[in-house]
């Protein structure tokens, strides 16, 4: 994906509050050399945000008419508007290595032996990952097969398929859970009988 800043001239609270009312979103570039403060148009980069891709991959920023690669790092919300209040991406080359999430997507659910055939469904326990690799190396996304699930079995974080120079990072935590197929809910409907007739009403008179 490609996005178009522009180099900010002016820097401060007051500077950045003018530039937001004016459609603009303040931003810096760092890494790979000297910090850059730069400005984006807020319409552009809102409905980029919105991809999936714009999170999790390699970006060509242009800027003063020369195109770097840049990872988005790290951005601010408004806390109740639909409005980017601030941006940071971080500059990368050929040596950078980085550390990022990135999502994982799941095929084959409707295909598998748990939910084809037991009539089960899966439970995402998680729907990304964070992983090291270098930054030109970085993945848009991880697949996750889940054709082959069985009920009574998981897929764990072993069981992901990622290029060698990938490595996944679980902060100590032992192999953990990715996929778990669940039993389907049976619904027990329980009848209430009618209410017996009174046999011993009085006839009448």
């Amino acid at each position: 994906m490609k996005f178009v800043a522009f180099e900010r001239k002016l820097q401060g609270t007051g500077a950045s509050r003018r530039l937001r009312h004016a459609g603009k979103v303040p931003g810096i570039v760092y890494g790979a050399g000297e910090p850059t403060v730069i400005e984006l148009d807020h319409n552009a980069l809102f409905h980029a945000m919105k991809k999936e891709a714009f999170h999790s991959s390699l970006l060509d920023m242009e800027l003063n008419g020369a195109t770097t690669q840049v990872l988005l790092r790290d951005y601010q919300m408004h806390p109740y508007k639909q409005q980017v209040l601030h941006v940071d991406f971080q500059r990368v080359d050929a040596t950078t290595k980085i550390t990022k999430k990135v999502p994982l997507h799941f095929i084959g659910e409707a295909e598998s032996p748990a939910v084809k055939t037991d009539k089960g469904t899966v439970n995402h326990v998680i729907t990304q990952v964070e992983i090291t690799c270098l930054a030109q190396q970085l993945p848009e996304f991880i697949e996750v097969d889940l054709s082959g699930l069985t009920m009574g079995h998981s897929v764990h974080v072993n069981d992901l398929k990622v290029a060698p120079h990938i490595k996944i990072v679980t902060h100590g935590k032992p192999n953990p859970v990715v996929a778990t197929p669940v039993p389907a809910v049976v619904e027990e409907i329980i009848v209430a009988a009618a209410p017996a007739a009174d046999a011993g009403k009085k006839k009448k008179k």
